[in-house]
């Protein structure tokens, strides 16, 4: 089978052999490039299987679990800044995708998810194992495809590459009937894809014009401030930022999403803010002037009672996703542009210019003095707390390996205590949430950057919802560490209890609500991560004490294959700061 790794060696449209649907998609996917596919099998995708058996193109990784996979998809996406690509037969097999596709869709990933289906005569008929998947994925998908004939594979497949991983990058479905990867033809790969709708093909560029607005509203601001979002890593516009940010002499302020996108160790860095972010970062946005918000789209867990956040300043909003202008917060400039273009744009204008930045010196001192009085901290108790097991963590890795992360507490404890200087590093579900991304992202994360650390930091409530994918890194020798902070609670919903429910226990409690377990009762912890890890022939241990906790970690990261560290902590923790939901910088809580 003719194949190319490089989807721009095909100058123009190239006829190839005989084959049938199935050798047609794994062809296109070759062509886009791709080498790694996420697939677990059924009846409905097993023609794909076959096909992909067939060639030494792609490597076909086995999750244990669809969702695995799937999450697994977008960690290689998030870290390798590329198209993931994941594969499951219909039915259930394609519904266990769509929590992924909904994260991918909410985080902007690139994610291309192909799905088997019925034969095309029992589309409709309640056939077994068939779900309108197209109808079904259509609010959270870029795209969907639902393919009835094998000679539009080629062409489907390229639009779907380039709608996902173009503009605002995002998921793409293509569901494929039995018979359609079963129909023989001759197939035509086009070289490139048309759009009837010109703004698909266009990336939109911001005018001089409005630059030039840009910086003299710059010029006239006292206390400028960037928050910057996953936009600037999307359209790896990270070095831009640096400069202007540089340039300019203006601190930034990320979201969670944007962790990274400016190094956390430089003296401009605010890290990152809203309702768990840092309160200097919170008091920065509050309290400024002008806010450029780059890349990001003013969401409630940034900006709490939007009425009341950044009341002070004058907004611009540069984003690539014309609908993101005035739909969360109304600005006072809205330019649709790549973030990229813009940024490296209003860095050639400041230096043809001359461009002078205004006199901030008091404003900076004001942050630098936040910055030193109330930074991210935590007190020190008997027992290992989760803050500090993070903190040893980065310690001994000297900030340079990717971390992806659960939901929950212990992702908040992920992004305060960690330090990211360089993108793609952060890896989380932000936008939808969704437990149980931890671990299966930490696969996709390795196997996009096999030479770096990856580590999953998770909390036992999340990592729980995928341990099965401790066998897929097994068997498919992926040395992916996990680091579980052990509270037998779901702690960030006990938080909430304590906090605005009396400590009343609502179905939080992970363990044996009449004997929990715990640093002071290890006899009861439930249930045994060292032992469940050991029966899929993985490396585990726990960790107690805290005199243990250094060369414990260090255990892991020295160890040769994937690894569960199970570290003990207290549940009576609490991630601080904190702004209640639909709150205002002046209710946060810091102690």
């Amino acid at each position: 089978m003719k194949a190319s790794t490089s989807p721009t060696d095909f100058p123009a449209p190239e006829i190839g052999p005989e084959m049938n649907g199935a050798d047609v998609v794994v062809e296109s996917l070759i062509r886009e490039g791709v080498d790694v596919i996420f697939a677990y099998p059924g009846g409905a995708s097993q023609e794909l299987h076959q096909a992909l058996a067939r060639t030494d193109k792609i490597r076909t990784i086995l999750p244990r679990h669809e969702q695995g996979g799937s999450f697994a998809a977008e960690g290689y996406a998030r870290v390798k800044g590329e198209v993931g690509v994941c594969m499951a037969t219909s039915g259930p097999g394609a519904t266990n995708l769509v929590s992924a596709i909904a994260d991918a869709y909410m985080d902007s990933i690139p994610l291309v998810s192909i799905t088997g289906q019925v034969y095309s005569k029992f589309i409709g008929k309640a056939a077994f194992q068939e779900t309108d998947f197209y109808g079904m994925t259509l609010p959270v998908v870029k795209h969907s495809y639902l393919v009835m004939d094998a000679a539009e594979l080629p062409k489907i497949i390229k639009e779907a590459f380039h709608l996902a991983r173009s503009g605002r990058p995002g998921p793409v479905v293509i569901d494929i009937p039995k018979d359609v990867q079963q129909a023989r033809l001759r197939p035509v790969f086009p070289a490139s894809v048309e759009f009837a709708n010109p703004t698909i093909a266009n990336v939109p560029q911001a005018s001089d014009e409005d630059l030039k607005k840009i910086l003299e509203l710059i010029s006239l601001a006292k206390r400028p401030i960037i928050y910057a979002g996953g936009g600037i890593i999307s359209a790896d516009a990270t070095e831009a930022l640096k400069t202007f940010a540089r340039s300019t002499r203006i601190s930034v302020a990320t979201t969670l999403m944007g962790v990274g996108a400016y190094p956390e160790n430089d003296d401009l860095s605010l890290h990152w803010f809203g309702m768990h972010g840092a309160a200097y970062g919170n008091w920065a946005v509050d309290q400024a002037d002008l806010v450029l918000c780059l890349g990001a789209r003013f969401d409630d867990r940034i900006t709490g009672n939007v009425d009341k956040f950044a009341e002070r300043a004058r907004i611009v909003h540069i984003d690539i996703d014309a609908s993101e202008h005035n739909k969360n917060k109304p600005v006072e400039f809205p330019v649709v542009s790549d973030i990229r273009y813009a940024l490296e744009r209003l860095n050639e204008l400041i230096e043809a210019n001359k461009f002078q930045s205004p006199d901030t010196k008091p404003w900076q001192e004001k942050l630098a003095g936040w910055k030193r009085d109330y930074p991210f901290s935590y007190e020190e108790g008997p027992h290992i707390t989760s803050q500090e097991a993070v903190k040893v963590l980065y310690e001994l890795t000297n900030g340079e390996a990717i971390v992806t992360t659960g939901v929950g507490q212990h992702q908040m404890w992920a992004a305060q205590f960690y330090r990211y200087d360089e993108p793609r590093c952060f890896i989380s579900s932000l936008g939808l949430g969704a437990m149980g991304f931890g671990y299966p992202a930490a696969l996709g994360a390795k196997v996009a950057a096999p030479d770096k650390h990856v580590i999953d930091i998770d909390g036992d409530g999340s990592f729980v919802m995928n341990i099965q994918e401790l066998a897929t890194a097994k068997i498919e020798k992926i040395n992916a560490k996990a680091l579980i902070l052990n509270n037998q609670h779901l702690g960030m919903v006990v938080q909430w209890e304590d906090r605005f429910y009396g400590s009343i226990r609502g179905n939080t409690i992970l363990g044996d609500s009449d004997d929990i377990g715990g640093p002071e009762n290890p006899d009861a912890l439930y249930p045994d991560f060292v032992k469940i890890a050991e029966g899929y022939g993985v490396k585990g241990r726990r960790v107690i004490k805290r005199e243990e906790l250094r060369e414990a970690i260090q255990e892991m990261l020295d160890h040769d294959g994937p690894y569960v560290l199970d570290v003990i902590v207290p549940y009576t923790e609490h991630v601080l700061p904190m702004i209640p939901a639909g709150k205002t910088v002046g209710d946060m809580i810091l102690e």
